[in-house]
């Protein structure tokens, strides 16, 4: 087995939960709803709407289960989809009005929602928003003013800073309202959601020549971290760290990858990769062992056009 798990002393860090909904309007974009909003808990899809199928969706059971036994949360949230598409589409037309911009393809989108520390209390809500893939306007919830991000924004900062009742709306919201029904879904899910699940960890390489990939999949949640040991510390150079990915099962996965050019083949058994998943006591060890590393070096691939090719190793 090129994996192994050995005990070691750590503690258990505090959860973070965090509930967030994504909201996007496009114009000029093909293929795509001209509105789509999505809701996220503890960075899990739980609900889908968009301008085709006009509703709001439950896409977790836990989550389906809640909105049967809550009946007037999925009607607030289809009300809440068919206004948003409204004012959405509104601004998004406003703003390529006041942009002078008339055609091409253009995006809105926010985020929005609230994180609470299950162990402190402690809750932090946000609201912000982006245009053409790049930040435009943040509101500060502690002075109650948005900051433009984006010299275009300035107008916008002015106008929604006299706001002044919407303003209170959004800091009772993001402070109360939005953490009040984040414990609610972290309650209702919590067998899903507080599960721990450890990962498959695999040594992978394109080629002999190529870094050796030390990927970890199927884990969750997804604080975690991954390293390479030499001689059993903690080994920084020649490493290309990747970020920690969502699976399309709700798991995660994330790669490490350590770049063996300057590694002499006697010196590969003074290292290893290191696998820990926040709150579990024991980590996974997978040696750095040559007859375990998995790659398609060597095997027949078929070809688009039905030929065959095979990749050859040195000296063969």
């Amino acid at each position: 087995m090129p994996g192994i798990t050995v005990p070691i002393n750590l503690l258990c860090s505090a959860v973070k939960h965090s509930l967030k909904y994504f909201v996007t309007a496009t114009s000029g974009v093909t293929n795509l709803p001209q509105f789509v909003g999505l809701g996220m808990v503890d960075e899990v899809q739980v609900g889908y709407c968009d301008s085709n199928i006009k509703t709001a969706e439950p896409k977790q059971d836990w989550m389906r289960d809640f909105m049967k036994d809550n009946p007037k949360h999925i009607g607030w949230y289809v009300q809440k989809c068919s206004s948003e598409q409204h004012i959405f589409r509104a601004n998004l037309d406003a703003l390529k009005q006041r942009l002078n911009q008339t055609g091409g393809a253009h995006i809105l989108q926010r985020m929005s929602g609230c994180e609470w520390d299950d162990e402190t209390g402690e809750v932090t809500g946000f609201n912000q928003y982006g245009y053409d893939g790049e930040d435009f306007i943040v509101l500060d919830l502690k002075t109650l003013t948005w900051t433009a991000t984006r010299q275009q924004a300035f107008s916008t900062k002015l106008r929604w800073d006299a706001e002044k009742a919407r303003l209170e709306n959004n800091k009772y919201y993001f402070n109360h309202t939005c953490p009040d029904r984040l414990k609610e879904y972290v309650h209702y899910g919590r067998s899903f959601l507080q599960r721990t699940d450890l990962p498959s960890v695999s040594l992978l390489q394109k080629t002999p020549s190529s870094p050796v990939s030390c990927h970890a999949t199927g884990f969750y949640p997804d604080r975690a971290m991954m390293y390479w040991r030499k001689d059993g510390e903690e080994h920084h150079e020649d490493l290309d760290h990747g970020e920690i990915l969502p699976n399309h099962d709700g798991s995660f996965q994330i790669s490490v990858d350590l770049i063996l050019s300057s590694v002499a083949p006697e010196d590969w058994r003074r290292y290893d990769c290191v696998f820990h998943l926040s709150g579990v006591e024991d980590v996974i060890v997978t040696k750095l062992d040559k007859a375990q590393i998995r790659t398609n070096w060597g095997k027949t691939e078929i070809r688009c056009d039905g030929s065959l090719k095979t990749n050859a190793r040195p000296g063969s």
